[in-house]
């Protein structure tokens, strides 16, 4: 994980679990940040969900209403994940498709060190998840998400049985 810099732009999401503070990376994933604080500064995540939590994976939020409704997004942006960032222990990531420039709004935090997911080749098969950020404060609420039950919901697999609602999110100065 990198080493904290107070001159990149930080974010803090507040769930019934509590805060969580991320700081972004935005000289090494400059489209990936521009992108994630368009979608805070327009009030996209207030009101979504984390909506797929898998033990000893990660956490994944930022599109879904409680419904499962999936939000309107934004064009899909370039994949920036030969950036160097790797998917290690809380970290911040895009979400994305099986097409490797396909990410929106959605975004996972890895509860570990997810190698797999790390950027290998530019093709399809080895591009990799961006890495565009690493939580700052709050990962105990992050390991918190991964100790409530799980289950099925509108077709969808890991989702926590009582939401993990997303009640505001602000930038923040560090």
């Amino acid at each position: 994980m990198s080493e904290s810099n107070p001159t990149n732009p930080r974010v803090a999401f507040t769930t019934r679990l509590g805060t969580i503070e991320i700081e972004l990376d935005a000289a090494k994933a400059p489209a990936t940040v521009a992108n994630f604080l368009a979608y805070v500064d327009s009030g996209h995540y207030v009101g979504t969900i984390f909506h797929r939590v898998i033990p000893g994976f990660m956490a994944q939020g930022g599109g879904l209403m409680p419904d499962m409704e999936q939000k309107k997004t934004m064009p899909p942006i370039h994949n920036e994940a030969d950036n160097g960032l790797k998917n290690a222990r809380g970290t911040l990531a895009m979400a994305r498709t099986g097409d490797p420039h396909s990410a929106t709004s959605q975004f996972f935090i890895n509860l570990k060190d997810n190698g797999f997911l790390n950027y290998t080749a530019s093709n399809p098969q080895g591009y990799g998840y961006a890495v565009f950020g690493h939580v700052v404060k709050g990962m105990e609420i992050v390991d918190a998400m991964a100790t409530l039950p799980t289950g099925r919901r509108m077709g969808h697999s890991d989702v926590p049985a009582e939401d993990i609602l997303i009640t505001e999110v602000v930038r923040v100065t560090a």
